[in-house]
């Protein structure tokens, strides 16, 4: 349903309207990139000509008796004329690629930053992902439409410059002759391309089959499943589907092959039937005496380049039309408007040492394409400098929470506050520097452990140490050779690291100190941790959060004792809320869940001895 959907869907921009949008953006980026263009152009269509006149006139010159010295004159002249034209032509091809890569890179960077840049819900529609995949498919290299449309437009143009020209000479010995070759011409183009593009219309099918065969080939290299292909022997059920799927494609790939072999078929037999009777008309005339011999020369040659022309200038049309298309899929992209508000909100600095207070008012939020809402009306007010947890079962919307809270999401309905102002008049970029988290999925780049915590090429040393000290991993990073310059991962570096899931969460947790905001978030910051490490951060769960306003999230309901409230989602909206201990004396739904846990871990500790 979805493929027919965009099968029929118009694009947003027409043909002129994306070729408008590239000669612009190179007016401004690079106009040698013009230039190159139309100087190849005007070659194309000079050395079209010079070919086309130079043995006509040479004819010519001998039938006017002229002596052998004004003979080698015009060989001389359109040798050179042809030499020249050629050389400047490819001069011009090998420059052309240069600006036009800095174009295409100008754009891919547009593409890159637009989707870092880009709102949070974003990142999670797939709509907008594929949408960003288009796009950046619509660049990918020399061949894609960001830099090939340039190669296209110059073909196009001189082909259009030939055809005009050709079909006034044709015209001169008479309209029927002209009319009969675009008419034959014009009709073996699109037959041809009618039988041709049913590779095209199936191209859905053609990329279904590659996609599987590649992900089969790459999935049978990942050195992450080289234990399970061992141990389990799946290495020849891997090899079985490989071979299905590439057996499917070999079929796919001979149907479309007889296709084109009709199309050639369909191509010869109409230009036997326009080549020759053409010819026989010229033919005709010439015994008539109605054409010289340089005439006869001249037009028989016209006739058989002109379907040429025809050809290239319907082939330059459709070439341009699709990629047209995906320049109309890169601007759709880049023209995306965005539901938060950046640079046009109103700033919103840091205030050291403030301490905010955060309030969800009437809020329900409901993920796009769901049933029903994950919350409800739910009214929450966080105090300045309080520490609040948060807990419930796994998709109870703990995390759909503190994103609202974040502002990482607007809710479907209500309002996010921050000292009573409504988040969604604020430059949302500043919003984020008022946080410091660590969610349960988190970023390591492949630099150093120093650029990681600092999120920067510039590192404060002694401020990274006392937050890697807090965080408990300070230790293990005094062990490695490198130390605070240890790069992290192998990706890149040869000599990188890998740290334990524990460690990288700690140190997930030392980037949050360093960023230093008002307000701390943690969600399920010891999930990859032990026990006794837990207890440990536990511990020091207010050392390190001091005053700041925190929030955090937790399935396990003993790390809830030190925070100044306790919430517990369900059903949409708040259940419960209080101290531990309140929680706990009220009997409820909370003191239910945590006799359970209570006795789960009692069971076993008790297996464990």
């Amino acid at each position: 349903m979805e493929n027919a959907k965009e099968k029929t869907q118009k694009p947003a921009y027409h043909m002129a309207s994306n070729c408008a949008f590239m000669i612009r953006r190179a007016w401004r980026g690079c106009k040698s990139v013009l230039a190159i263009c139309v100087g190849l152009i005007l070659c194309g269509t000079a050395a079209s000509l010079l070919e086309l006149f130079v043995v006509p006139a040479i004819l010519d010159t001998i039938g006017q008796g002229a002596g052998p010295g004004r003979l080698a004159s015009l060989i001389l002249w359109f040798t050179a004329g042809m030499v020249g034209v050629r050389t400047l032509r490819g001069y011009l091809e090998a420059n052309a690629i240069f600006g036009r890569i800095h174009l295409r890179s100008e754009l891919g960077l547009d593409v890159h930053m637009a989707f870092c840049r880009t709102a949070y819900p974003h990142t999670e529609d797939p709509g907008y992902l594929k949408l960003t995949e288009k796009a950046a498919h619509s660049l990918g290299d020399n061949s894609s439409a960001g830099e090939h449309i340039w190669t296209t437009l110059v073909e196009l143009l001189t082909h259009a410059a030939c055809f005009l020209l050709y079909l006034l000479l044709l015209i001169r010995v008479g309209p029927w002759l002209a009319l009969l070759c675009v008419s034959l011409s014009a009709a073996g183009y699109f037959a041809g391309e009618h039988i041709r593009a049913w590779r095209y219309r199936h191209r859905e099918e053609e990329s279904a089959l590659e996609h599987k065969s590649q992900y089969m080939f790459s999935r049978s290299q990942d050195i992450k499943l080289a234990k399970d292909i061992r141990i389990f022997g799946i290495g020849p059920w891997l090899t079985e589907l490989y071979e299905k799927y590439i057996r499917l494609y070999q079929s796919f790939y001979a149907r479309a092959c007889r296709h084109e072999l009709w199309a050639g078929l369909l191509d010869v037999t109409l230009a036997l039937l326009r080549n020759g009777v053409a010819y026989g008309l010229l033919i005709a005339m010439a015994l008539e005496g109605r054409l010289t011999a340089a005439q006869f020369v001249l037009y028989f040659t016209a006739v058989s380049g002109f379907t040429q022309w025809v050809a290239g200038l319907f082939t330059g049309l459709g070439e341009l039309h699709r990629q047209s298309l995906d320049l109309s899929t890169l601007r759709s992209f880049l023209e995306t408007s965005e539901p938060f508000r950046f640079a046009g909100g109103k700033p919103l600095p840091v205030q050291a040492g403030h301490l905010y207070r955060l309030e969800l008012r009437d809020v329900s939020f409901r993920y796009p394409g769901a049933g029903e809402d994950t919350l409800s009306h739910v009214n929450l007010t966080i105090r300045p400098g309080e520490k609040l947890a948060v807990v419930g079962h796994n998709g109870a919307g703990k995390t759909t929470l503190i994103k609202l809270l974040c502002g990482l999401y607007d809710p479907t309905e209500g309002q996010v506050l921050l000292d009573g102002a409504d988040i969604r008049q604020f430059d949302r970029r500043d919003y984020y520097r008022h946080f410091s988290a660590v969610f349960q999925q988190f970023s390591i780049m492949a630099g150093t452990i120093a650029e990681n915590v600092a999120q920067s090429t510039t590192v404060d040393l002694p401020r990274m140490w006392d937050c890697l000290e807090r965080a408990g991993v300070a230790g293990k990073i005094r062990e490695l050779p490198q130390k605070e310059d240890t790069h992290l991962g192998r990706e890149v570096y040869l000599d990188g690291v890998d740290l334990s899931g524990g460690q990288l969460q700690r140190l997930m947790l030392a980037r949050a100190l360093y960023k230093n905001a008002p307000v701390v978030v943690l969600d399920e910051p010891t999930a990859a941790l032990d026990p006794i490490a837990e207890s440990d951060l536990y511990q020091k769960y207010n050392t390190l959060t001091g005053d700041r306003t925190s929030v955090y999230i937790s399935h396990r309901l003993a790390s809830t004792r030190f925070c100044d409230r306790v919430l517990l989602i369900e059903n949409g909206g708040i259940a419960e809320e209080g101290t531990h201990e309140e929680l706990l004396k009220a009997g409820g739904r909370y003191a239910y869940l945590f006799h359970i846990q209570s006795k789960y871990y009692q069971e076993g500790a008790m297996e464990d001895a």
